[in-house]
């Protein structure tokens, strides 16, 4: 029996995203439904234009796309060997669909090659969501039936995160200590949406302190110096009152491949036994930032799982 849920690999350099879905239906079936721009318009993100040829050139046309992407889009057919394979690349990807036939019905063998370098990766969880509800659409139109409503879309996302590692954050060693390193893929939110989420009520000035919600109980905040709204800020840290390094947060966007927020905390080498109660409570932090932008406010602060987490990450470190 085919596994259903996503993996995550990394192809020839590029991470790549692997379905497989066990259809009742024969392969030239199944084949009309992958390949025809009118059926699969019962399932696809986006209207298709093309040819069923290879070198043909694809126009992609999102109906509702967010304001932080372009409403169209173009490609290129790849492959195209009914009834066994179609490829094509979608602006900077790739995807594939293969059909092997299996018994009376027909396997489904899908990647999605994820283009655009290392930040792709971090984008790998909302496509994985994506593309589970639109397998699940293709089979339900392939069935005659009708998929239920989407109720658990946060909850998908934040476990294939976690699968995919994409929570985790990186400590570099650098010549006077160390930097922490967080990256999260903020799906489609306008910057000016997330900066606002970022600072509530507050309007940041250099010297004056950061918002609430750029803080957390575990590093003790000093004055901001340097806020460049809606894009970034960034702040002094103490330990036991002395200035010990600084937390900058920077939200980027990019029209491909998403907005995405990245924090950073330096922090001295003789602090150096702060990293996984640090690298902890910033993985927290950020959950709860991502939670909030989808309209989940969780409250009070999870101590617990960031005294889990600590462990995890101390463990990770003493390898």
């Amino acid at each position: 029996m085919s596994d259903s849920r996503a993996q995550l690999r990394t192809v020839d350099g590029a991470p790549t995203l692997r379905f497989e879905r066990r259809l009742a239906h024969p392969p030239e079936k199944v084949w009309r439904a992958i390949s025809e721009p009118g059926e699969m318009a019962a399932w696809f993100p986006a209207a298709v234009t093309t040819e069923p040829r290879p070198g043909a050139a694809m126009r992609f046309t999102f109906a509702d796309a967010p304001e932080t992407i372009d409403s169209t889009s173009g490609g290129e057919v790849l492959e195209f060997d009914p009834p066994k394979v179609y490829m094509f690349r979608w602006n900077r990807d790739v995807l594939r669909f293969e059909l092997v036939a299996d018994g009376d019905g027909t396997l489904l063998i899908f990647t999605h090659v994820l283009g655009g370098g290392p930040e792709a990766r971090l984008g790998a969880a909302r496509s994985a969501v994506g593309w589970d509800r639109c397998l699940s659409a293709l089979t339900a139109a392939l069935d005659g039936t009708r998929t239920e409503p989407d109720a658990t879309w946060l909850a998908d996302i934040e476990g294939y995160i976690a699968d995919f590692g994409l929570d985790t954050g990186d400590c570099e060693e650098v010549a006077d200590g160390y930097v922490l390193r967080f990256a999260r893929d903020l799906v489609w939110q306008p910057l000016e949406r997330v900066w606002s989420l970022l600072v509530e009520r507050d309007t940041p000035s250099v010297g004056a302190h950061p918002p609430v919600r750029a803080t957390n109980p575990h590093v003790e905040a000093g004055e901001l110096l340097d806020v460049e709204p809606p894009r970034s800020m960034e702040y002094r840290w103490r330990h036991d009152g002395a200035v010990a390094g600084t937390v900058r947060w920077a939200f980027e966007a990019d029209s491909d491949l998403g907005v995405r927020v990245v924090l950073t905390q330096t922090l001295p080498a003789e602090l150096a036994a702060l990293r996984p109660e640090l690298l902890a409570a910033w993985q927290v932090h950020l959950e709860l930032f991502f939670a909030a932008t989808r309209g989940d406010i969780r409250c009070p602060w999870p101590a617990e799982r960031v005294a889990v987490l600590a462990e995890r990450y101390a463990a990770d470190l003493r390898e």
